[in-house]
């Protein structure tokens, strides 16, 4: 098997324009996972959506998103990862704008789930883009260093985003924001990425893509409904356990086809499988801060929207310092657990540190921590378990490897989110029932509400906890040698053992 290059992308200066217009899209990708969250409430009155509905909006995206990830990494691999970018970016900017110009409820599901399913196609062929063009240890640790910011801020900068075109324009620029970033990306891409793909005729494992599709709608599905129904419902059980059969079956598949979707040598390679489950288990601390910090900013502290984005500024900040300043100077002297273990450890932190919040804590007292904290272990984690996810893969299943990182981290995130949600607000009736004696009053909801964000940040401290100490067995990935620093030739570093 080998993979067909026009020329050598390690060797010419446009790698780094290269990175500019990729990592566009990757803002796009990881923005758009939350800049509609904050416009929900103004799009659900304008469009007269019912609040049993209005979840859809939020779940047609992640369903298309999470379920068709292999399919896309394979299509990327197979018909040419530069060419799907950019097919991808089409249909993302048009998806983008028929929801901006949404005249009804039906219309805007439709544009989200288009959304998800071109973001499927984007999100690998972006992430073995970047893989194929830096192969230089070195420039591979500022790359992917820059990469994991954009991951672990995207987040951030789209609550901030959010709120800024919902409270100065209209809730339609929350998906129009994306035309002009996808065209930047795509003219800027059509100019300076070159092709890559396998060579041979594309041949897809149809039972592979039913089982896997099927297995991972079922499971974000069943997580999304979580949140409302409980996750005791016979709904969100049964649907749980159809999608664990099925991922089962599509194991065994996959082990027995000649062209498996996704070659469990892939998966099976201790430093990658480290690196999918840590990416799982950080986007849940993320995703946990940004639902949580945000309704206790709105709803307890009364901010608006606006002010709520620029709050989460220092969050990006640390990110940004820890990634550029600690993550990418240290990933090719470092292996990879002695950055994730304490990245982890430190995110944990300021998941716990939500205990401390009440209802008059000062943001820099409360919020801030937290952000500081969240900001440098996410900083540490994301640039090096993006990197070792495509360790030592052959550039034949680059496009797979980069959509199994993607599907790991929208698993985590959808399970995470809806797993924390309950928790949070079963503490709150909890607490509202053991004071029930005190009567209905503002403050006591408002306690109520930090009890609730408390103990799933507790829990959410613990998974992280216990995802630390998986990770330090099981990663032992040793650090990369001295001379694979200044490999000229793009080879994989060697390795030497600590």
């Amino acid at each position: 098997m080998a993979t067909t290059k026009a020329q050598d992308p390690a060797g010419t200066p446009r790698r780094w324009a290269a990175l500019l217009f990729i990592g566009l899209a990757q803002l796009m990708i990881v923005l758009d996972a939350t800049v509609v969250n904050i416009a929900l409430p103004s799009l659900q009155r304008d469009l007269g959506i019912s609040d049993g509905d209005r979840q859809w909006i939020i779940t047609a995206y992640m369903l298309a998103f999470g379920s068709l990830l292999l399919l896309g990494g394979r299509i990327a691999d197979y018909t040419g990862r530069k060419r799907t970018f950019l097919i991808a970016l089409a249909g993302f900017t048009g998806a983008s704008a028929l929801g901006g110009a949404a005249a009804d409820f039906e219309m805007l599901l439709t544009a989200r789930a288009l959304q998800g399913a071109f973001g499927a196609l984007l999100g690998p062929s972006a992430l073995s883009l970047l893989t194929v063009t830096f192969t230089r240890p070195k420039e591979r640790a500022k790359a992917f260093g820059i990469w994991g910011a954009i991951s672990a801020t995207g987040g951030a900068i789209g609550l901030l985003a959010g709120g800024a075109l919902t409270d100065y324009l209209d809730w339609r620029w929350c998906l129009y924001i994306n035309i002009p970033i996808a065209l930047i990306a795509a003219i800027g891409g059509y100019m300076v990425l070159t092709e890559s793909r396998h060579a041979g005729r594309a041949r897809f494992d149809v039972p592979g893509v039913l089982l896997v599709t099927g297995g991972l709608v079922a499971i974000v599905y069943a997580t999304s409904r979580a949140e409302s129904d409980g996750w005791s419902s016979a709904t969100v059980t049964g649907l749980l356990a159809a999608g664990a059969v099925l991922l089962a079956a599509f194991i065994v598949v996959e082990s027995r086809v000649p062209q498996p979707l996704l070659p469990l040598r892939v998966i099976a390679d201790r430093t990658r499988g480290g690196a999918y489950l840590t990416v799982g288990l950080a986007v849940i601390g993320m995703f946990g801060a940004f639902l949580f910090l945000t309704y206790y900013m709105q709803v307890v502290k009364g901010y608006s929207p606006i002010k709520t984005g620029v709050a989460f500024l220092p969050m990006v900040t640390a990110v940004l310092i820890s990634a550029g300043a600690i993550s990418t100077r240290m990933l090719p002297r470092l292996p990879p657990r002695a950055l994730i273990v304490p990245g982890m450890l430190i995110s944990s932190a300021g998941m716990l540190w939500m205990l401390t919040l009440e209802t008059g804590t000062s943001y820099a007292g409360g919020v801030l921590v937290a952000q500081l904290l969240l900001g440098f272990g996410a900083g540490m984690i994301m640039p090096v378990a993006l990197n070792y996810a495509t360790h030592g893969v052959h550039q034949d299943d680059s496009g797979v490897a980069s959509a199994t990182i993607n599907t790991a981290q929208q698993i985590g995130g959808s399970i995470g989110t809806a797993l924390l949600n309950t928790i949070a607000t079963s503490a709150t009736a909890d607490y509202l029932a053991s004071h029930a004696a005190q009567g209905a009053n503002p403050a006591l909801a408002k306690q109520a509400v930090v009890e609730g964000f408390g103990a799933a940040g507790a829990w959410a401290g613990g998974i992280l906890l216990a995802g630390t100490l998986i990770i330090a067995v099981l990663m032992n990935t040793p650090r990369p040698g001295r001379d694979a620093a200044e490999d000229a030739d793009g080879a994989e570093p060697l390795l030497v053992r600590t």
